[in-house]
């Protein structure tokens, strides 16, 4: 079969194998590149960065990222856990399935150990195969990516006496306390469409933070120092974003915004854990990005859209494997040899590595360019062809290299 794009209220239905093959080679690609450009040593060359790494959230975006600069740049082993449907011959599988097949291929390659998991992250039961796992490897982990990104976490320590089954908690991306309205691009037409979102109930906010916010974080890093397979001076980071002023109502101040603050109180109270093991808990916040859920947030696909154009044309664009090589380079290995050196942080101890979006020259230009964004000006104004590539490029679309005509005789095949 020829395989095109199924796209269904700026959501990507289907993927590509050979394009998301393609595309997590291009990632490894580009820190081998950036490793040799910084001069950093592996751990077999002598380097002092991380040696066992644990993603969660490994399959797409950010945690495949930060999975490839651990393994590619820094000779880590590494261990992946993400949900993925894997596909048969005739019916295709998620975009993160083959985004893991392509990395462990590479890996294999490359002499690495690489254990990936397709599992619930969020139960007990997880939790204990990984231990298990890494007690079998003979090793520690010295790093915990946390990258998790759901619309549903079971609770793993309470049951719902009518049904016996787990609590199930559903996230929602709404405002608080009133309505929210803005414009946002219709990734078909290219054109500016108006949506909204109402308030979420209290209810909605609470089962938000539960799924969203630190709690999982906590269990993770409780049961893994508790079994005693954490490495002297483990760090662990999870993901988180802020944006600007103008979005603050849909998800700073929103429901997702609620959840983030409580993933940020959550690394102050695992920093204060860890520091009896030597190590460190933080968030990293990063530069807004095309994801599955901010294609439909109102005005978020606007202002992407008119951001990239802005930072592109100062060179300053970056996409998540540019972020994540960052921020394992320049934040958390700065130490001699590529060690765990210093992490610069702000007044909260965050690590920001979405310095670049914020300037204050970035976010004036696209404040006055969103101004003036209307159905005449959008093609003029925005990068609209980079913001469809990189709605594209999640699912395998729209890659380089790749031929899209070509028939795809076996869809758990990555060539």
């Amino acid at each position: 079969m020829i395989i095109k794009p199924m796209i269904r209220s700026n959501m990507c239905l289907n993927s590509h194998p050979v394009g998301c093959a393609k595309e997590t080679e291009r990632q490894i690609e580009y820190v081998l590149a950036k490793k040799t450009e910084r001069g950093i040593k592996s751990v077999k060359e002598g380097g002092l960065g991380p040696k066992l790494v644990l993603v969660l959230g490994c399959s797409t975006g950010y945690g495949l990222a930060s999975r490839i600069s651990a393994a590619f740049e820094y000779g880590a082993d590494t261990i992946g856990v993400s949900f993925e449907k894997a596909p048969t011959e005739t019916k295709g599988g998620t975009p993160g399935w083959y985004n893991n097949a392509a990395f462990d291929r590479a890996a294999e390659k490359a002499g690495l150990v690489s254990k990936t998991f397709s599992a619930d992250a969020f139960s007990n039961e997880t939790r204990k195969m990984i231990i298990d796992e890494v007690n079998a490897l003979g090793k520690k982990i010295d790093l915990i990516v946390y990258s998790l990104a759901s619309p549903v976490r079971s609770d793993p320590e309470k049951i719902d006496e009518a049904t016996g089954q787990h609590i199930l908690y559903k996230s929602v991306i709404k405002p608080i306390g009133k309505t929210y309205a803005g414009l946002g691009i219709d990734i078909l037409t290219n054109s500016l469409k108006e949506s909204s979102a109402e308030p979420a109930t209290e209810e909605e906010i609470e089962n938000t933070v539960k799924v969203m916010g630190g709690d999982d974080w906590r269990l993770w890093i409780g049961q893994l120092k508790e079994a005693g397979v954490l490495a002297e001076g483990c760090r662990t980071v999870a993901y988180s974003y802020i944006g600007p002023s103008l979005s603050h109502a849909i998800y700073r101040d929103g429901t997702i915004g609620q959840a983030k603050k409580d993933l940020e109180a959550a690394a102050h109270d695992l920093n204060n854990e860890l520091k009896t093991i030597g190590g460190s808990a933080y968030v990293s916040v990063n530069k807004g990005l095309v994801t599955r859920s901010s294609a439909v947030i109102p005005i978020i696909s606007l202002y992407l859209s008119v951001l990239f154009k802005v930072m592109k044309e100062k060179g300053t664009h970056e996409g998540c494997i540019e972020q994540m090589e960052r921020l394992f380079a320049e934040r958390l290995y700065t130490g001699e040899h590529n060690g765990a050196g210093e992490v610069p942080v702000d007044s909260e101890n965050r690590i920001r590595v979405d310095d670049f979006e914020m300037k204050d020259d970035v976010q004036a230009e696209v404040n006055e360019i969103m101004a003036k964004v209307n159905n005449d000006t959008i093609a003029e104004l925005c990068d609209l062809d980079g913001y469809k590539h990189d709605f594209l490029a999640t699912n395998g679309f729209d890659i380089d290299g790749v031929d899209y005509e070509k028939e795809i005789t076996d869809m758990t095949s990555l060539d």
